[in-house]
């Protein structure tokens, strides 16, 4: 079941949903630049890979999860975002129509907030995906979720990822927090693997218009709320077109 909002139309959904991680927030707005040609006509969340969409993928991680309901924002090609998001059955589904900005991730996440209530919810990009092993990484979060955090972000070795060339994102000391991989350059670093946990509080006097997540982060760090939790599975980063064939690979190799 899809619901189609527009920002005028927003309004609190939900209310009374007091468990955390009942939502979650999944990013489908940008413009997937780097996986041109393929995202001349088609977003990137719907490029197949593995014989669905990536943006399916994503949806399988909630369903596991037992969220109750995903908010989706759309700008690019959101009339097929839109389309696709009416095929899901569950979690119920509701679409935060961005077509008149783009909003970058903070700007998106901060539009919504009024359909993802008072607790702490997920966030999911929908152009990359990971592989759980054992307990899922979304009950992990859930279950390490304390209220001495602003935000938990899901983190992976480089090692354990597939089409990732970086070096990491961030440190993560041994209560959790975390800073930023290039403030501690003698610990290990971690990559960013597009999933967390977030209370709203951390958009408190977020600023309006488009902004990143980054200046969120950073503001958390600043207070000594940003905190980590090591992926137990392995990351697929389907970043580029050639990135698509590698991730099929490593998904058969590991079936």
């Amino acid at each position: 079941m899809i619901t189609c909002l527009k920002p005028s139309q927003s309004r609190l959904v939900g209310e009374g949903m007091n468990s955390i991680g009942h939502t979650a927030m999944v990013l489908a707005a940008g413009f997937g630049t780097r996986m041109r040609p393929l995202t001349n006509t088609m977003p990137k969340p719907l490029i197949p890979v593995a014989g669905q969409p990536i943006i399916a993928h994503d949806f399988d991680r909630l369903r596991s999860a037992g969220v109750a309901k995903a908010v989706v924002n759309a700008h690019y090609l959101a009339d097929q975002i839109e389309a696709w998001a009416a095929t899901v059955t569950s979690p119920h589904t509701i679409i935060s129509d961005e077509r008149d900005a783009i909003l970058d991730t903070g700007g998106g996440i901060a539009r919504a907030l009024p359909l993802l209530g008072a607790d702490p919810f997920f966030v999911l990009n929908s152009d990359s995906f990971w592989i759980d092993r054992g307990m899922p990484a979304l009950t992990r979060l859930r279950a390490a979720w304390t209220d001495e955090m602003d935000c938990l972000l899901l983190l992976c070795d480089p090692a354990h990822t597939t089409g990732y060339d970086g070096k990491g994102d961030f440190a993560i000391a041994n209560d959790g927090r975390l800073t930023r991989a290039k403030a501690a350059p003698s610990e290990k670093a971690f990559a960013y693997i597009g999933g967390y946990l977030v209370h709203p509080r951390l958009f408190a006097d977020a600023p309006s218009g488009a902004f990143s997540m980054n200046l969120l982060w950073d503001r958390a760090i600043s207070r000594g709320r940003l905190f980590g939790l090591a992926h137990d599975g392995h990351w697929l980063h389907v970043g580029t077109p050639d990135a698509i064939g590698a991730a099929e690979d490593w998904l058969k190799r590991n079936s």
